[in-house]
């Protein structure tokens, strides 16, 4: 099973702004910067070849459909003769209470498990029999299905998606098995540094609110998991208005469309008078910090600092995406060609010529975007001995987007984010999921073209203009593990948010 836990794509635009309005009149602005005329195409002085925009726009068309029953149905026809055929649903932890913390993940698990039509070992043996692979996932806010097929096994995958969705029985014994398997990978997942990290740092940044829950729940909730918690959820939360059926392939809309009324229409949309634990009230974004030190764990230090961020929906998440490219990644074992300390960002050749080795082993930014708020921020690991120069210097690299910032840093940045956002739409997996993203996101698609245009009107003003409003002299959220004996006070992590320059 694959669980998300931090996600980082494109987004950023507007629900009612149709993908046409890239093209009609010249006297339309964008809404997500501001500038850009429809007609107007921006090259790059550090790319003097034909724009990429105009190379996209023949980029294969989202058809999407509407049924009945309120559930979409979206389409990309490409030459892949492997196409992705899923199911990607409004579910996750966040619609969960502090009573059935972990239901969505749990019923991931037993969703696999046997309808009333195959039984678990029927259903393993007819897809390894046709060559497929089906995959979900569960993250805060989407849990997703999703099968691989020849282009020949469409109208079966359907059918077996519709299978589990509707008629999955959730044995009250194996139900009592997945208990012990989920039990086993919650010892995995708190193994792993990173992913405890982020965990703790949504706790603490989202307190009082399902946003902060985890993934996989605490153990009481597991242990005490009933067949009557998941098919309450089910009433809940899978219902046909939270649905998206996402085809990306050598497929036919049409066909799909006759496919998902003939093995979907079942599902009903949410009814008016059901009571619902879903929250989709903002959180409070609460700046305060959780330390676990450990000095027996090793010399390491595992550090996240993180402050409110953008929704999907909102004008300046763009620009955080770019700014997040602008802050970038660094292994200290993986450099590449350039060594970091000859690299032209600014923050990894800063961390690279501290302490004279370095003071960071790994660092990492991230935007995670949620429906109505999101997370910025920088993930570190470094020696105990230099945990204060580490998060100096990368809190140095935040501040000073609020500041200053050179042309050349965002075209660089413009270039890797473009060369992100073109590898996800390389693959039919990642290119179905996005797109099933976007649908539930927006209610419609992004074109590559129309969200270049977006990013190339950004400029080195724009960058500062929106980190001084969400950044500069902002709250912060901390979560630390490891060795920490030199780990920086809260306040002065807050003090660094700011300089006192003139």
């Amino acid at each position: 099973m694959i669980r998300r836990r931090m996600r980082t794509v494109m987004g950023a635009l507007s629900k009612t702004q149709s993908a046409s309005s890239v093209f009609e009149s010249s006297s339309r602005k964008y809404s997500a910067v501001g500038k850009l005329q429809p007609n107007e195409i921006k090259q790059s002085k550090y790319n003097k070849q034909i724009p990429t925009e105009l190379l996209l726009l023949n980029q294969p068309k989202t058809n999407i459909t509407k049924l009945s029953n309120q559930m979409k149905v979206a389409t990309v026809k490409t030459d892949c003769e492997v196409p992705t055929i899923g199911i990607w649903i409004n579910s996750g932890s966040k619609y969960e209470s502090q009573y059935n913390n972990g239901v969505a993940h749990f019923l991931e698990h037993m969703i696999f498990k046997g309808t009333k039509k195959r039984t678990r070992i029927q259903l393993e043996k007819e897809i390894e029999n046709m060559g497929a692979h089906l995959n979900a996932y569960t993250a805060r806010e989407q849990t997703g299905y999703y099968c691989r097929c020849n282009k020949n096994d469409i109208k079966w995958s359907i059918e077996l998606l519709g299978d589990i969705l509707k008629n999955s029985v959730f044995d009250e014994g194996l139900i009592d098995i997945e208990k012990h398997v989920i039990l086993r990978e919650m010892e995995e997942v708190e193994k792993s540094k990173d992913e405890v990290i982020f965990d703790k740092l949504h706790m603490t940044a989202f307190r009082d609110h399902p946003l902060g829950y985890t993934i996989l729940g605490p153990v009481e909730n597991i242990q005490n998991m009933k067949k009557e918690t998941i098919l309450n959820y089910i009433q809940n939360n899978y219902t046909a208005d939270r649905m998206v059926l996402c085809a990306v392939g050598d497929v036919n809309h049409e066909e799909i469309v006759k496919l998902a009324e003939e093995h979907f229409l079942q599902i009903k949309p949410k009814e008016k008078n059901i009571c619902s634990s879903l929250n989709d009230e903002k959180p409070f974004f609460c700046g305060s910090e959780i330390i676990m030190r450990d000095d027996s764990s090793g010399p390491s230090a595992h550090v996240a600092v993180a402050f409110e961020g953008v929704p999907w929906t909102s004008a300046d998440s763009v620009t955080f995406m770019l700014m997040q490219c602008i802050l970038g990644t660094y292994k200290k074992n993986e450099e590449g060609i350039v060594p970091g300390k000859l690299s032209a960002n600014r923050t990894i050749n800063n961390v690279c010529n501290k302490m004279t080795m370095g003071c960071v082993d790994y660092y990492t930014s991230f935007n995670t975007c949620y429906n109505n708020t999101g997370l910025f921020g920088f993930y570190l690991q470094c020696d105990e001995l230099a945990i204060e120069h580490a998060c100096g210097e990368l809190m140095f690299g935040v501040t000073s987007l609020s500041y200053s910032i050179t042309e050349e840093e965002v075209e660089i940045a413009k270039i890797h984010l473009k060369t992100q956002l073109m590898n996800i739409f390389e693959n039919s997996s990642t290119m179905a999921e996005e797109i099933a993203r976007q649908v539930l996101v927006y209610g419609r698609t992004v074109t590559l073209s129309e969200f270049f245009m977006r990013l190339n009107e950004i400029d080195t003003e724009e960058i500062k203009r929106v980190a001084w409003k969400y950044l500069h002299d902002r709250d912060i959220a901390v979560a630390a593990m490891g060795a920490l004996h030199g780990m920086p006070q809260y306040i002065d992590l807050r003090q660094k948010t700011y300089w006192l320059r003139y």
